[in-house]
């Protein structure tokens, strides 16, 4: 999964600003090479942090996430990839806090995505993101973090608008 800049270029659009959309451009060492979406490899070496979420019915659930800090790692993020192990996951920090927007493009296993606002409490879930796909996956306003949980997991876990994200 990346953040899309699909017909965008390298920078912010007067559009896309106008949609309220917060779409991370590829950084240019990237777009120049084509590196972000052409090279076929998933990327590897993230640094990888302990996550908990807590539902509403009082259970923690805990994973192991990778960490796409970087404007590069976050334009690739989960591209390539042919399988997630259980109790993984990316995330993707946001600071300051702003709508995001995702898309599957070269993404070839189906995620979940958690959109988590500046409180840590989950905004929006998108369930079941379909893999390849280039329709735009959307927060419901600015959040802090998104974070890729393998397919279904949101619902396995009964994951909902308001419960706790730690990391």
């Amino acid at each position: 999964m990346r953040w899309s800049s699909k017909g965008l270029g390298t920078g912010w659009t007067a559009a896309a600003a106008s949609l309220g959309l917060a779409l991370l451009p590829v950084p240019p060492a990237l777009a120049a090479t084509g590196a972000a979406s052409v090279t076929g490899k998933p990327q590897a070496g993230l640094k990888v942090v302990p996550l908990s979420i807590t539902t509403r019915d009082g259970k923690t659930h805990a994973y192991r996430i990778e960490v796409a800090a970087t404007p590069g790692q976050q334009a690739t993020g989960m591209m390539w990839r042919s399988r997630m192990a259980p109790g993984t996951g990316m995330i993707f920090p946001m600071s300051p806090p702003r709508p995001a927007s995702f898309w599957m493009r070269n993404t070839l296993i189906p995620l979940d995505l958690v959109f988590i606002g500046a409180d840590g409490r989950v905004r929006n879930i998108v369930g079941g993101a379909v893999p390849k796909s280039e329709s735009m996956l959307n927060s419901a306003g600015a959040v802090a973090a998104v974070l890729e949980l393998k397919g279904g997991e949101a619902e396995r876990i009964g994951l909902q608008p308001g419960d706790r994200v730690k990391w």
